[in-house]
């Protein structure tokens, strides 16, 4: 016999839970959306389920494993005092969020090509970056293809690290939801500076509202806080709402240059805007993009290496990752006779001993799936030839 529970408020279902042919879904209701946010997980006769509801997430288990989450937004329209229908055993008890890991190796894997967490949980945008003599990928954790939050994604930043490509470290979450109004922690860029290390990205939110670049800070590459008191959003001569994806690097000039994705207003076109900052504090609009794109498409999570002395200015477009050359800092730039980096979906790159190493990932039923990798060497004339790892 299927069980069920129904909270009831004024009339209206909250929250909607049902067991029947193997599976346990589990609907909740908030103000900001008709649509409720639903969880599932494969289930048994005997098997104990608990569902875990906070403000910025909610969590599924089912004997004592995480099965699957969700990320709300606006208020819950369940509560502890809401009336019940149900024919099976039900608890309803107050919850306080578990500790945050004090160590920076949570576990390891062998092998990441073709890897993705256990579950169902994916590898999305790829963010490598060399620290010392360990190469770190930082990726977006994906749940249910991009279509958590309503569609916003609810994408947080994972972290692992190798020294060899064979075995690889699993280190604490870097950036996670920790506000209902976040709607997903976009892609971005690792830097380091002054003995700290900074991530930047954007925080995408509901509406179309503005994209706010963000950064997180740690002194040690492992543990990160969000610095409350950075942010900022592009003019409008950009557009605002789809502002993201930061690249941040030292230049040679001793400028620290941001690369963001957009629209540049003034032609109607995809771009990468152009700011400039001396302290990593306050940063200034460049007068034109660094780059423009021919179309309205626009430049997805760009990248920008400095190898053998070429410069290299990388980003996607509809998925599929393209470079061009300079033979200054900051073009012009050209496009060599095959400009596609064939890594799968939106790699980013990191030098690696004499090679450039990408970090893609390999789509699996939709957006997010499995990690794979590619490596890069410079012909004389700077175009990339690539090769396994």
């Amino acid at each position: 016999m299927p069980a069920y529970a129904i909270a009831l408020k004024n009339g209206r279902i909250t929250l909607e839970i049902q067991a029947f042919d193997g599976e346990i879904s589990v609907s909740v209701q908030y103000d900001c959306d008709r649509r409720p946010l639903t969880l599932s997980a494969p289930i048994e006769n005997a098997d104990q389920a608990e569902i875990v509801l906070m403000a910025h997430r909610i969590e599924l288990y089912v004997n004592g494993e995480l099965r699957d989450e969700e990320w709300p937004m606006g208020m819950c329209l369940f509560s502890l005092g809401d009336s019940f229908i149900t024919n099976a055993s039900l608890r309803c008890d107050s919850y306080r969020e578990p500790p945050k890991h004090e160590d920076a190796i949570l576990g390891y894997i062998e092998n990441a090509e073709g890897w993705h967490p256990d579950g169902d949980v994916f590898v999305g945008d790829c963010m490598p970056y060399r620290r010392d003599d360990e190469y770190h990928v930082l990726y977006l954790k994906d749940r249910h293809h991009h279509k958590s939050k309503w569609g916003l994604g609810a994408h947080q930043w994972e972290h692992i690290s190798t020294e060899d490509f064979k075995t690889w470290r699993i280190h604490p979450m870097a950036i996670p939801i920790t506000d209902a109004s976040e709607g997903s922690i976009c892609t971005g860029s690792w830097i380091r500076h002054g003995g700290r290390e900074y991530l930047y990205y954007t925080v995408r939110r509901a509406k179309g509202l503005p994209a706010r670049i963000c950064r997180s800070v740690s002194d040690d590459g492992y543990h990160f806080v969000k610095d409350e008191h950075f942010g900022f959003t592009v003019s409008e001569a950009y557009d605002m709402g789809s502002a993201r994806d930061p690249k941040v690097i030292k230049g040679e000039d001793g400028l620290f240059h941001m690369f963001l994705t957009t629209g540049f207003m003034a032609e109607r076109k995809g771009c990468l805007a152009h700011y400039v900052s001396r302290d990593m504090e306050t940063w200034d609009e460049t007068e034109r993009p660094i780059y423009i794109s021919t179309t309205k498409d626009q430049p997805e999570c760009p990248d920008y290496i400095v190898y053998q002395g070429h410069y290299y200015l990388i980003f996607s477009l509809r998925g599929q990752a393209r470079y061009l050359i300079s033979d200054a800092p900051l073009g012009p730039w050209r496009e060599p006779r095959d400009p596609i980096i064939p890594c799968a979906s939106v790699p980013k790159g990191a030098l690696w001993g004499d090679r450039i190493v990408f970090a893609g990932f390999r789509s699996l039923g939709g957006y997010g799936g499995s990690m794979t990798f590619k490596a890069a060497r410079a012909s004389e004339n700077g175009e990339l030839i690539f090769e396994t790892l």
